[in-house]
């Protein structure tokens, strides 16, 4: 997993490419908080993943909650067929996008 960060202003987006899974949990989970705390806002742009199982799922979910707990903004965009088969699995488009444009992606 390779993350792509362009910060600027304080808002961070984030290009999240390759596998969004267990193996990678922790160094993910080093890089989604090291940039939620250096920044306002951040964008976590989906559209890389090429697979994400529940131990990914449980990172955008953790990041969404850390970003509320610390007032600052969390969105997810670009969402890639690997993210939405395990957002769609749990029935949580809400919380990851508009679930109208999620919709539409299928």
């Amino acid at each position: 997993m390779h993350i792509n960060a362009q910060c600027e202003n304080g808002v961070c987006r984030l290009q999240m490419e390759g596998e969004f899974t267990i193996y990678n949990a922790l160094e993910i989970r080093s890089g989604l908080l090291e940039h939620l705390a250096a920044n306002d806002e951040i964008e976590l742009d989906l559209s890389g993943i090429t697979e994400m199982d529940t131990a990914g799922f449980q990172l955008l979910l953790a990041t969404k909650r850390e970003g509320t707990r610390l007032g600052k903004a969390v969105r997810y965009v670009s969402h890639s067929q690997a993210a939405l088969e395990v957002i769609d699995l749990f029935d949580m488009a809400a919380q990851f996008g508009d679930p109208l444009l999620i919709s539409a992606r299928r």
